[in-house]
């Protein structure tokens, strides 16, 4: 439940058309509510101004369909992440409205147009057409909380002209998510070249020697540029949570 719909239900308990009683049935599933497989946090839009979100990978067809159903009860927004082309079509055929995005692997479905709150532009930045999958994450959920959000794809270090171009949207943006494999290098280039916050987010694209991730991760977190921050390896989601939350400020 978020903040429109519970004013609507208590503009409706003052003029009379929702019973005080019917009003407490509802609040009463507000903090969470149990449907054997989840405990549904109806109350996060409330809390953190966004909903709960679900994770696909681990989660059968049949738990996320129960998930979605408890949500869109509610009137919330839905967004499935790291969901296979498989459980997505079993989800789409309970829930026709829904979006399946294939390259992000995320699933969304909008009962209302998100609420547009955030008060710039959100870059995302894939050093590598390998890195597109994690980037393409972080900009479907960073759409589905409300914020616009352009991309620059394929701009790594081994040809730094084509990020170099680039300028004015590197300066136009209030935000910057840079999604980078192999040595990590690229939040670190973006980093020096701005004045707003740099999110990066290391993949597990890379040979061998890159350890799934690690060798970027310890890169980006050894970072020469000041003001970058990293999340965690493949991580497209929590980075964009972290840009809406920023381009909010």
């Amino acid at each position: 439940m978020n903040q429109e719909c519970l004013k609507s239900m208590l503009n409706s308990v003052r003029q009379g058309e929702l019973s005080v009683e019917a009003a407490l049935q509802q609040l009463r599933q507000l903090p969470y509510e149990d449907i054997g497989c989840a405990q549904v946090d109806h109350h996060r839009q409330l809390r953190q101004g966004m909903p709960e979100m679900i994770f696909g990978e681990g989660k059968t067809a049949e738990q996320i369909m129960a998930i979605t159903a408890a949500m869109s009860e509610k009137g919330c927004n839905i967004l499935v992440t790291r969901l296979d082309k498989e459980k997505a079509g079993q989800v789409l055929q309970l829930f026709p409205a829904a979006c399946y995005h294939a390259e992000a692997r995320c699933l969304t479905l909008e009962h209302q147009p998100p609420e547009q709150r955030g008060k710039g532009t959100i870059l995302v930045i894939s050093a590598g057409t390998s890195d597109i999958p994690v980037a393409a994450e972080a900009l479907v959920t960073a759409r589905f909380l409300g914020n616009q959000v352009e991309q620059i794809y394929d701009v790594g270090v081994a040809g730094i002209h084509r990020l170099l171009a680039r300028g004015e949207q590197l300066a136009a943006a209030a935000v910057i998510i840079v999604v980078a494999g192999m040595e990590g290098a690229l939040p670190s280039v973006v980093g020096g070249l701005v004045d707003k916050p740099v999110i990066a987010v290391p993949t597990s694209v890379g040979y061998g020697a890159s350890f799934g991730g690690i060798a970027a991760l310890l890169g980006m977190l050894n970072s020469c540029a000041s003001g970058v921050t990293v999340v965690n390896i493949d991580n497209g989601f929590g980075a964009a949570c972290a840009a809406s939350l920023m381009n909010r400020m």
